[in-house]
């Protein structure tokens, strides 16, 4: 079983019992979280599709923790100008993992 659900604006495709890795959520590590944005749910050979959203559909996580993406580097230059300049940025992400999905 498995559901492609919205989470802050991207989609992503959940399974009961994974953990996944995704832009920042509010809450607390061991807090609950419902996701009421279901877009699609599979069972087996049974697929049912949203027209966008499935209603009466969730999906419950917990989450785990948060944290800090690997740090990016971004450099610009442009030759015989004397014109350069670096600049970086680190993601906010959270860690959840899919306790269920009910359709």
């Amino acid at each position: 079983m498995y559901a492609i659900v919205q989470i802050n604006g991207i989609q992503t495709k959940v399974m009961p019992d994974e953990t996944l890795e995704v832009p920042r959520l509010k809450g607390k590590p061991g807090d609950k979280l419902t996701f009421d944005r279901v877009m699609l749910v599979s069972d087996g050979d049974k697929i049912t599709v949203g027209q966008p959203f499935l209603p009466g559909a969730t999906a419950t996580a917990e989450l785990v923790d948060h944290f800090r993406g690997e740090k990016l580097r971004i450099f610009k230059f442009k030759r015989r100008n004397d014109y350069r300049k670096r600049r970086g940025h680190r993601d906010e992400i959270t860690r959840i993992r899919v306790t269920g999905i009910s359709a």
